[in-house]
């Protein structure tokens, strides 16, 4: 299911993603015909160096751009937001309903689809029509370097690839460094308040908080995103609380959360803390930032959310 705080849902890479996508005409490998094994274990056949690529999914547009293929792009998704570049591309629907006839009349030698937006009947659809398709599977924060370089091996950018993986290793180890002598604070992450949504123990927001040093209230459960009562969470005492920025939809109201849970030790503190959910939903580069910004959030920052 789609991340509920996106859709129910930097330096270093935000001046990466924007040269590339000024200069996505960055030299690159071009293969003859090999054959590829994506994050499905699916065997992909290019005939070619790919250069009509669509993404169906904003964390793969951002992997492109990264990789400086932003003139390779034909078609996004209507979420695919970033870098600025990637809002000028075509679009061909949703990442739940893209548009198969649109997508097909953009004659693109390769699609990019990630398996979080569930697109199990347009994949096979597209093999059927003889288009290859490339399936993104990562499930944990390693696994998102692993899946740039599967990405990059497929579009002929090996190299940049490469150096991007390196890049957010270097930035991951840091954290764990910075934080393995720390003490481990209850976290609740809070997706939505009505009904109460938190991140289970299968998503990336787990996976970042055990990273950063927490240890997620909600971490032991096996749903992707389930449905917490308010008992449930007084009763397993959050140090911490975390909700996403607003993003036009008011998914999160911090008024309501200092109403609802004035008695746990997270609104005693006064530690409620806002963060870009864009950084910790979307398994691409910039996961490392929402990285970053957990750990600060965690470890470091003592002021409520102001808004």
């Amino acid at each position: 299911m789609p991340c509920p705080a996106r859709t129910i849902h930097h330096l270093f890479f935000a001046a990466l993603l924007f040269i590339a996508g000024c200069r996505s005409s960055q030299p690159v490998q071009t293969i003859a015909q090999r054959e590829f094994t994506d994050g499905l274990n699916r065997k992909v056949t290019l005939a070619h160096t790919p250069q009509r690529i669509i993404s169906l999914a904003p964390n793969i547009t951002e992997i492109l751009f990264a990789l400086g293929l932003g003139e390779r792009i034909v078609g996004v998704t209507t979420y695919c937001d970033f870098p600025p570049e990637a809002k000028t591309k075509e679009k061909v629907g949703d990442t739940i309903q893209p548009n198969l006839e649109r997508i097909i009349a953009l004659k693109p030698d390769l699609v990019i689809i990630t398996t979080s937006s569930q697109l199990e009947k347009i994949t096979r659809q597209l093999d059927e029509l003889k288009i290859p398709v490339y399936v993104s599977n990562p499930r944990t924060v390693a696994e998102v370097s692993r899946s740039i370089l599967g990405i990059g091996e497929v579009t002929g950018a090996t190299e940049r690839a490469k150096a991007i993986a390196a890049e957010m290793q270097q930035r991951i180890q840091a954290v764990r460094d910075r934080v393995k002598d720390l003490p481990r604070p209850r976290v609740f992450y809070v997706l939505q308040n009505a009904p109460l949504i938190t991140a289970g123990h299968n998503t990336f927001i787990n996976d970042l908080i055990t990273i950063v040093g927490g240890e997620s209230i909600s971490g032991a459960e096996t749903a992707d995103y389930p449905q917490f009562s308010r008992e449930t969470v007084i009763a397993r005492a959050p140090e911490i609380i975390i909700v996403p920025e607003s993003h036009g939809t008011e998914l999160v109201s911090i008024a309501e959360l200092r109403r609802d849970f004035a008695e746990t030790p997270a609104v005693r503190a006064g530690r409620i803390v806002s963060i870009n959910p864009d950084l910790t939903d979307r398994p691409g580069p910039r996961i490392v930032e929402g990285l970053e910004q957990l750990a600060n959030a965690i470890h470091e920052q003592k002021t409520s959310a102001t808004k």
